[in-house]
């Protein structure tokens, strides 16, 4: 039978979340059984029973979650909103043109790009100065400040981007306007699942804020905003690219940590090579 500590959402009491258990300084224990649960001492002793947290909730307790765990709250009235939306949204055509939302926002910037050739080619080569300035930063936390994690996130998001996009090769949007001068520079083929220019910037963004570089993480924040509402003028990529290219340099970031960690706890007991210390590469 599996047992688990419960963190209530409830409000707490005299000091001590009140949850239908009376604390009495030892660990308490809930186990499931049918629709009630029961309470152990951690000792093999039977404390009692009692109906599901949620049932012994006052009015005084929801308006605390409500207050205090807000977060969540809106999130649950998210998905009850979006079900509806899903549930009653007329399908788009298969023949039709995918509708997005971020193209609908930026049509007024693709006409204005669209008649001003000299003005989207400079706005492209300035993005590609940018790339290169996130591509500099993250190659130089490795080979610089010996901090791999950031260039191995980037190559666990590069890799990853590059298998999603071929498996799902979405059609360019009928007003895309490329340049030549634009990231990936000569106007060759690209992935549009998902963006690696907004991805690579959230992964140097993360590393400089673990660093305390703030001033420089709070520049690259709003040169990837400026960056992500140009793809959307351009056609470059649609929403979903950019908001999954958000979601994967989070993802990769807190991945390449989690395999420092592990790399870290296996080289302490002397299995493998550190990528951070020189020193064993002389061993």
């Amino acid at each position: 039978m599996s047992t688990n500590t419960v963190v209530p959402l409830r409000r707490r009491s005299n000091g001590y979340h009140t949850n239908g258990v009376a604390f009495n300084g030892m660990e308490n224990i809930i186990v499931k059984k049918t629709d009630e649960y029961y309470y152990t001492n951690g000792n093999g002793g039977g404390v009692g029973k009692s109906k599901a947290s949620f049932l012994t909730w006052t009015m005084r307790d929801a308006v605390y979650v409500a207050r205090y765990h807000w977060i969540p709250c809106f999130f649950a009235v998210g998905v009850l909103f979006f079900m509806g939306v899903e549930y009653t949204l007329q399908m788009v055509p298969a023949k039709s043109e995918p509708f997005d939302i971020g193209f609908v926002l930026t049509r007024s910037l693709n006409r204005v790009l669209a008649s001003s050739p000299d003005l989207n080619t400079l706005l492209a080569a300035l993005n590609t100065v940018f790339v290169a300035m996130q591509t500099t930063y993250i190659v130089w936390t490795w080979l610089m400040e010996g901090r791999p994690r950031a260039t191995i996130s980037a190559c666990f998001m590069f890799t990853c981007r590059g298998i999603l996009g071929y498996s799902t090769q979405l059609p360019l949007p009928q007003d895309f306007l490329g340049s030549g001068v634009d990231f990936p520079v000569g106007n060759v083929s690209f992935f549009l699942f998902y963006s690696g220019h907004v991805a690579g910037s959230m992964i140097a963004s993360l590393d400089m804020r673990r660093m305390q570089r703030l001033r420089l993480a709070m520049l690259f924040d709003i040169l990837n905003v400026l960056q992500s509402i140009r793809l959307l003028g351009t056609r470059g990529h649609y929403t979903i690219d950019l908001a999954v290219g958000v979601g994967a340099g989070i993802l990769f970031d807190s991945l390449a940590g989690k395999y420092e960690e592990m790399m870290s706890k296996r080289q302490s007991l002397g299995n493998g090579f550190s990528l951070i210390s020189k020193d064993s590469l002389a061993n």
